[in-house]
């Protein structure tokens, strides 16, 4: 590749697994025009040095730890405005594709198409030009994949944890994140991690009682959330509809930002699971993500990787991932394999 520009193109790699991000910086250093200002693991981090950094360019990957690549991206246009986004990543879903194209960002490539499309990417957008792989575009992927910036769809993601204070810091972080931005968010988990959780925040410098108040925060027990809409054991669609329908409403209210939304972290079905209740937790999943839908929110959903000890062979298992949109197999650490989107065809 010839030298993109006479000065250095400042730019910060993401990527929370190590090899990826050795490959994009061993590719992009050949070219004496490019200098590598900057690598990050995780989505909050990515957020921090490119408002720190102010790079030219940035890599970015989806499938992030504590903060999706989406929603990372969001973040940095507005603490970073003047850099450009070229997502790269193993999503293959054009609904993905799209809303990460939405946010502003100016390429997407597959991770596969990497070898042969990095270099014409990261050259078409530093020239002011989209790109999307041709796997995804079906045609020359310097054309733009869609020009129009959709509005922002549905997000109903799920991680699986190393043990409870994981579940407890990853959604502590998932709260802190989405407030920062201006989001509105309901929590709804066990009493014990509830208490952990609360404490977490406080620890971390957030005022939990003044976002209640606002009404940015609220917090509710799963249990006792559980125990207003189940009826013979399974949940009962219109009364888990209405009765989150009102507390959605309530959040809204909180929102703060014009592009802000609602965002959601819970163990309901969790907390059903893990009494034996599989069938029940599998149809609230279900439900839960027609309710993610219809109100435009982004979900997160935390078990225990200890559920699911034969996750290979586990129908249950492979029924709670087919109910969601993204699936972080491992909570912290998400590898390029690790982060899927089951039954792309139907989200």
């Amino acid at each position: 590749m010839e030298s993109l520009n006479k000065s250095p193109i400042r730019v910060l790699i993401v990527d929370d697994y190590e090899p990826w991000r050795s490959y994009h910086s061993a590719t992009l250093s050949k070219d004496q025009g490019v200098q590598i200002v900057g690598a990050a693991s995780n989505g909050l981090d990515a957020v921090q040095q490119a408002q720190a950094l102010q790079p030219d360019l940035i890599l970015l990957d989806i499938g992030l730890p504590a903060l999706n690549g989406i929603e990372a991206a969001r973040q940095i246009g507005k603490v970073s405005p003047a850099s450009k986004i070229l997502f790269v990543t193993e999503n293959r879903s054009a609904e993905i594709a799209t809303e990460a194209m939405g946010t502003g960002a100016s390429g997407y490539v597959v991770k596969s198409d990497a070898a042969r499309e990095l270099l014409p990417a990261v050259e078409a957008v530093l020239a002011g030009r989209r790109f999307v792989s041709k796997s995804l575009s079906g045609e020359d992927s310097n054309l733009p994949f869609n020009d129009s910036r959709p509005t922002v769809t549905h997000s109903h993601e799920v991680a699986f944890y190393a043990d409870d204070n994981s579940i407890v810091d990853g959604y502590a972080r998932f709260i802190e994140s989405s407030l920062k931005v201006g989001n509105a968010v309901i929590t709804v988990v066990t009493a014990s991690h509830l208490g952990s959780l609360l404490l977490k925040l406080e620890s971390n410098g957030m005022d939990v009682l003044a976002s209640i108040e606002q009404g940015c925060f609220i917090p509710l027990e799963a249990t006792d959330a559980l125990s207003q809409f189940m009826v013979d054991d399974m949940p009962d669609p219109t009364r888990c509809t209405q009765m989150f329908g009102d507390v959605i409403e309530r959040a809204i209210k909180g929102v703060k930002s014009p592009d802000g939304r609602v965002a959601v972290c819970g163990e309901m079905a969790p907390t059903l699971l893990s009494k034996g209740n599989a069938k029940a937790a599998i149809k609230l999943e279900h439900l839960w993500d027609e309710i993610t839908r219809a109100h435009k929110l982004h979900t997160l959903c935390g078990y225990l990787s200890s559920a699911f000890p034969q996750r290979e062979t586990d129908p249950v298992f492979q029924s709670i991932c087919a109910e969601h949109s993204a699936v972080d197999e491992r909570g912290n650490q998400v590898g390029p394999g690790d982060f899927v989107l089951p039954n792309e065809a139907n989200k």
